[in-house]
């Protein structure tokens, strides 16, 4: 596990879990219940443990908070400001066929599995994301719950360690 302690306290100037998850609002409901955690890391650590309890609808409540890849830069906006930043849409140059594709790819599959395609960027291009989505699309249902349900911890982690 990545070191976090200390990133998250208490009180004034915590982390705000609804931040870090998109407002995905079952996770975020039991998180704020379950407050104080003593660091960063026994957050998360609950938070993984609180995504494996949820059901099948509450799970996918949580993967549908977080917004497509590849949407509208005025939606992805108003929706999370740190998406919007994450998924560089702050120095955006993708070619509207890349745009055109993610669509798509997108619809296909949220088609096939009934939920959005959740990946940590990590600062990769929209263009990059375009054979991960692909791959993914091969995957089973269940693979992809626990794929995205994972990558949403991995982008919490990356917004603590961007944390001043």
């Amino acid at each position: 596990m990545r070191e976090l302690s200390g990133k998250l306290r208490t009180g004034k100037g915590a982390p705000d879990p609804d931040r870090l998850f998109e407002g995905a609002g079952p996770l975020v409901e039991r998180l704020r219940a379950e407050a104080p955690f003593i660091s960063a890391a026994a957050m998360l650590a609950r938070a993984r443990q609180i995504l494996a309890e949820l059901g099948d609808a509450e799970q996918i409540a949580v993967i549908n908070a977080h917004p497509r890849i590849g949407e509208r830069a005025e939606r992805v906006r108003a929706q999370s400001a740190h998406s919007f930043r994450e998924q560089g849409y702050d120095r955006d140059d993708t070619p509207p066929e890349v745009f055109a594709r993610l669509a798509h790819l997108n619809d296909e599959y949220e088609q096939k599995f009934g939920f959005r395609f959740v990946v940590f960027v990590n600062g990769r291009s929209k263009a990059a994301i375009v054979p991960v989505l692909e791959a993914r699309l091969r995957g089973s249902r269940a693979e992809e719950l626990q794929t995205a349900l994972a990558d949403i911890i991995a982008i919490a982690e990356d917004r603590l360690r961007q944390e001043p």
